[in-house]
Order: C-alpha cells, then sequence, then structure tokens
C-alpha cells in the first residue's frame, strides 16, 4: 500500500528507544515504505521522544521544524515517553499529524491507513496502567552491535523519575524470544549484543517463568556467533554477586558493569527513594574490583537535587573519588511534571547546578585518564567499528576503553589484538595491532 513512499526516524534518548526505533522501522519496511535518512527529504517522519529532561518539549518542536523544513508536506508522527507523558501538547506543535503513547507505538504499520496531513495532531495513547505487553526489540543499524531490549518499565517509585508513568510497569521478554532473537542477530553479523531495559535488573516480572537476569546471561553465554555481551545498566541493589561472580568467569561477558549511584550521600538517597545506601554501592564496587581487577565501572548521578546542599555534594563528590570507578554520566537535576521531587523544598540554583555538574565531570575525566593509563603498553582485544570519522575509525577493548585507528575497511566489525600506546588529546588511546590478518597478511601496524 505505501510502495515507493519514504520514511525517517529520529530518536532521542537512551539505548532501549533506539531499538524499538529499529523494530518500527522494521515493521514499516513490511509494509512498504523505504527508510531514508532524516536529513533527507521524506513522505513521513516520526520522531521517538525522551522525557528524561526538562528539554523534551524544546527538542520536539525543533525537530519537527527540521522535518518540514525538508518537506513542507510530511506527515509527522510522534512516538515515545514524552508522547505518552504530552499528548495534548505535541498534538498542538504545528506539522504534527499522529501522536502515538506507549501502548500504540508498535501499531503504527495499522494506524497510518493515509497521509493527508490534519489540521490537529490525531492522538492514540492509553492509560499507562493499560500498558502490559511486552515488544520484542533489537537494533540492526550499527553492523557491529545491537541492543536487545530483555525488559520493559519500571516499578520503583525514585521521586525525581517519569519513566513509570511513560513505560508503564516492570515486564520482561521471555527467555526462548530473547534466545531466538540473539541468533537472529548472530545471523546477521552482530558481534556484540548489548542487553537494554529500563530496569534490567528487575528482569523476570511479567512472565510465567520463574528466572532472573542470571538465567539469562548463563543462557546467552552458550550462543554461537557472537562475541561479546554486555549489560546497559543495573541497579546496585540488583547487581547480585552470583551475577558478578559469573561474568568474571564468562568468556562472552565482558568486564564493564553500569551502576547508577544518583548521589553518594544517604540523605539525598532518602529523599530520591532509592533503594540502597552508599555503602552497598561500595561493597558492589570492591566486589567487582575483587573478581575483575580490570574491569570497567560506570556511574550515573544526578546533581542540584532539591535540598542537596554543598555538603550533601561534597559527599558525593568524596565518595566517588574514594571508590575504582571508571567514569561518571552526571545529569543536571531537572524539574518533572507528577513526580514528587517537583514539590520539594530548598530547590538548589541552576547557576549552583551546572557548576556541580562541571566539577563532576572534571572528576570523571580524571576518572577515566587514570582507568586508561593503567592499561597503556599492555595487550586487550578491540572490537572496531565501522564508523569512519576523517580519516580515523574505533573500537573498545573487553573493558570499554575506546581505542582510535586510521580508517580500514578490513579491520571493520573484527576484534583484534592491540597494544594500548598513548592517549590523544581526544581521550581516546591510540594502538598497535599485533599479528594482525588485514588485507590478507599478517601485520605488526603502528596505528597514529
Amino acid at each position: 500500500m505505501f510502495s515507493n513512499r519514504t520514511i525517517a526516524f529520529h530518536t532521542l534518548g537512551c539505548k532501549l528507544n533506539f531499538a524499538e526505533t529499529s523494530a518500527i522501522t522494521r515493521q514499516m519496511e513490511a509494509v512498504g515504505f523505504e527508510t531514508v535518512d532524516f536529513t533527507s527529504k521524506s513522505d513521513v517522519y516520526v520522531i521517538n521522544t525522551c522525557s528524561v529532561t526538562d528539554d523534551a518539549d524544546a527538542k520536539c518542536r525543533n525537530i519537527v521544524r527540521r522535518s518540514l523544513k525538508n518537506n513542507p508536506d510530511a506527515f509527522v508522527v510522534v512516538i515515545g515517553c514524552y508522547a505518552q507523558l504530552k499528548p495534548k501538547e505535541i498534538a498542538s506543535i504545528d506539522g504534527v499529524d499522529l501522536v502515538l503513547g506507549a501502548k500504540d507505538k508498535f501499531r503504527l504499520p495499522n494506524i497510518i491507513t493515509d497521509l493527508t496531513k490534519n489540521a490537529c495532531g490525531q492522538v492514540y495513547t492509553s492509560d499507562i496502567h493499560e500498558v502490559n505487553d511486552f515488544m520484542p526489540s533489537f537494533s540492526l543499524a550499527e553492523r557491529t552491535r545491537s541492543f536487545l531490549k530483555i525488559q520493559d518499565g519500571c516499578d520503583y517509585k525514585c521521586s525525581f523519575c517519569t519513566i513509570p508513568l511513560a513505560r508503564g510497569k516492570s515486564r520482561s521478554d521471555s527467555l526462548e524470544n530473547i534466545l531466538e532473537n540473539a541468533k537472529s542477530l548472530a545471523a546477521n553479523g552482530i558481534k556484540e549484543i548489548v542487553l537494554t531495559g529500563v530496569n534490567t535488573g528487575d528482569y523476570g516480572k511479567g512472565i510465567e517463568e520463574d528466572i532472573g537476569l542470571i538465567d539469562v546471561i548463563r543462557a546467552l553465554d552458550n550462543i554461537e556467533n557472537i562475541e561479546r555481551f554486555r549489560i546497559s545498566s543495573v541497579e546496585p541493589n540488583l547487581m547480585t554477586d552470583e551475577i558478578i561472580d559469573f561474568i568474571a568467569e564468562s568468556k562472552k561477558f565482558m568486564p564493564h558493569f553500569h551502576m547508577p549511584l544518583q548521589s553518594g550521600s544517604n540523605r539525598i538517597l532518602g529523599l530520591m527513594q532509592r533503594r540502597y545506601k552508599s555503602e552497598l554501592y561500595a561493597e558492589k564496587v570492591a566486589k567487582i574490583k575483587s573478581v575483575l581487577p580490570h574491569a570497567c565501572i560506570g556511574v550515573d548521578v544526578i546533581v542540584g537535587f532539591p535540598g542537596e546542599t554543598e555538603q550533601d555534594f561534597m559527599e558525593t563528590f568524596n565518595f566517588i573519588h574514594s571508590i575504582d570507578a571508571s567514569y561518571l554520566h552526571v545529569f543536571t537535576y531537572s524539574e518533572r511534571a507528577n513526580t514528587k521531587a517537583i514539590d520539594m523544598n530548598n530547590v538548589v540554583s541552576m547557576q549552583e547546578r551546572h557548576d556541580r555538574c562541571t566539577r563532576l565531570r572534571n572528576l570523571s575525566e580524571k576518572k577515566k585518564r587514570h582507568f586508561y593509563e593503567q592499561y597503556l603498553n599492555t595487550n586487550r582485544k578491540v572490537l572496531f567499528e565501522d564508523e569512519q570519522r576523517g580519516n580515523l575509525m574505533h573500537g573498545f577493548t573487553d573493558n570499554y576503553i575506546k581505542v582510535n585507528a586510521l580508517y580500514d575497511n578490513n579491520l571493520s566489525n573484527t576484534i583484534q589484538e592491540v597494544s594500548l600506546m598513548k592517549i590523544e588529546e581526544d581521550g581516546n588511546v591510540n594502538v598497535a595491532l599485533i599479528d594482525s590478518v588485514v588485507s590478507g597478511s599478517k601485520s605488526i601496524c603502528i596505528i597514529c
């Protein structure tokens, strides 16, 4: 029905959104659409939104304008978390024709019956308590790596977060489906799979099987032709010793852990309604390093939460400084409607939020450089990406050190043993290939 029609996608937010965009792309191609780049002229533009930050509305409006600049007659669809939370506001944006919430975004091929533009956007949303289904998704846009969705939704009630309102309750894919999707990705030449979800460590909710995340990673460890697995993020209270010990022995699950901290102050963690204290977090880091000394550990942290004093912030700063973390993802707290935090007193000024954010990001750079320096003049295996930037390509070691190399198509989507040589101005590490089969012959090659 839509043969010779084009469609373009733009994704905001997390890797879970990218996995779902990829799944919807394949759905639309199955009914006849041809996918084109978002910067091209297209008959349909689909914007998959995020709700984590307070500029979701501005970002959405800006992207709608960009799409209509490419084609003023285009049919514009907005889906995703922000579409679930603010459907009427999005529908009122000039040029938006269709808004689909959490339950309906995967019904796009059935809902979009023609491309007639609407004076006001048509809205399909359901009460979030009705969002109970799990839609399997994985990305295929990157030839090297795929983000595989195994869990969705969240039952936690963190006082700053809108995700439970945007995605619904915690639910999981069946182990059978996960394994079949992994095999399909292997058949497509994918070398690395990243397991994603809203609360990945909560895997097992919403299915009849009495299993958890540990059962998933044990089963995936036996999948043939996938060289590497990573887990996108696991809450510290759900990062069990069993999971850590298994990854320490696994040949396929990489020594890379990402655990959200949010604050190093127990008082602020309490106000955030997090399910752990900083002492537990420190114990998990120590456990990981005891069995995997070379592991990379990433940390999420929020600054400027209501009531956060300079003393609270310094507790966070000093706590992160004291633990063996490798890098930080630093977020400036932003007010979100329908959260408990928005009504809290002692609001931190935006200037102070930005100042604290800068201080932690500087600490992150020092942490990352220190982590990288420990492995200079050592050998590690790198999976090289296909993307080319200038005359360079990049890749990641097993423990998530980012390296640079002169672009060579023969290296794309291959795992090579390298020697880590020098940290460059961009923060990445130059490498020397060791006995690598490149262009059909073995060589030792210095990459500048």
